[in-house]
């Protein structure tokens, strides 16, 4: 008995899936296409070949980690200072793990002081580390009740109704008012450094690029226990997170 067989070539696939089916992966795709415009799907990578996701927040892209490179961004040394005595005097660039205990790094980064921030090489190639004006645009854009240039911004101290908490991860926070992250941010409480270390688990600090004297310059806090964001100036010898930003 003889058989024969049909070769199809070139099928019409859209006639072989039921109208279920085709809606279903349009669906899927729309959203992946939508979900990496918002967390950047291109992650980037520092120096020492540490991978950060990112995030879209308005027109700003931000790293949604802490950077942790050791090195600048075109291969020079940055020195890791351990002793409290040293980082005390320090007025040049250096870095330092919480606690000194380099395990901390995975999840809070490295801290770093300011005169490392103003070597202009610490973010990777295409970012550099967010002005006072970037961050006032950051909170005015998640909070919900005081817009980007709203005068509260300009305010020291805390300031705003709730874009600490929308920008605070979920865990990983001293018990106190939970982080919501809606835009992904995931910042965590990294503590900081001076005259000893302090704060990790409560609170978050991050360097702004922005001097504001000879001795000082801004940054950003988040504290367990409040909604809003502390806006104010620290000596640059503190050792704080840094995280990165880009623009379109």
């Amino acid at each position: 008995m003889e058989t024969t067989a049909t070769i199809i070539t070139n099928p019409d696939f859209s006639k072989m899936i039921s109208p279920f089916w085709q809606i279903l992966i349009v669906c899927l795709v729309i959203a992946l296409n939508t979900q990496c415009k918002r967390t950047g799907c291109n992650s980037v990578k520092d120096i020492d070949g540490n991978i950060y996701h990112t995030t879209l927040i308005g027109k700003q892209w931000w790293m949604t980690e802490n950077l942790k490179t050791t090195r600048y961004n075109d291969g020079s040394n940055l020195p890791c200072i351990k002793d409290q005595n040293i980082w005390l005097r320090l007025d040049s660039s250096a870095y330092c793990y919480y606690l000194n205990n380099e395990s901390y790094a995975a999840t809070f980064g490295i801290m770093y002081n300011w005169f490392a921030v103003n070597s202009g090489k610490l973010c990777p190639y295409g970012w550099r580390v967010p002005t006072d004006e970037d961050w006032k645009h950051l909170e005015g854009f998640v909070d919900t009740k005081y817009g980007i240039g709203d005068t509260v911004w300009l305010k020291f101290g805390l300031r705003g109704y709730d874009a600490g908490q929308r920008l605070k991860s979920t865990t990983g926070w001293r018990p106190g008012i939970n982080g919501t992250d809606n835009y992904g941010f995931n910042a965590l409480p990294g503590g900081e450094r001076l005259s000893r270390f302090y704060a990790g688990g409560s609170s978050g600090f991050w360097w702004t690029g922005t001097q504001a004297s000879q001795s000082s310059a801004f940054y950003r806090s988040l504290i367990y226990s409040f909604e809003l964001v502390a806006r104010d100036t620290h000596p640059k010898r503190m050792g704080f997170s840094v995280r990165c930003i880009k623009y379109p």
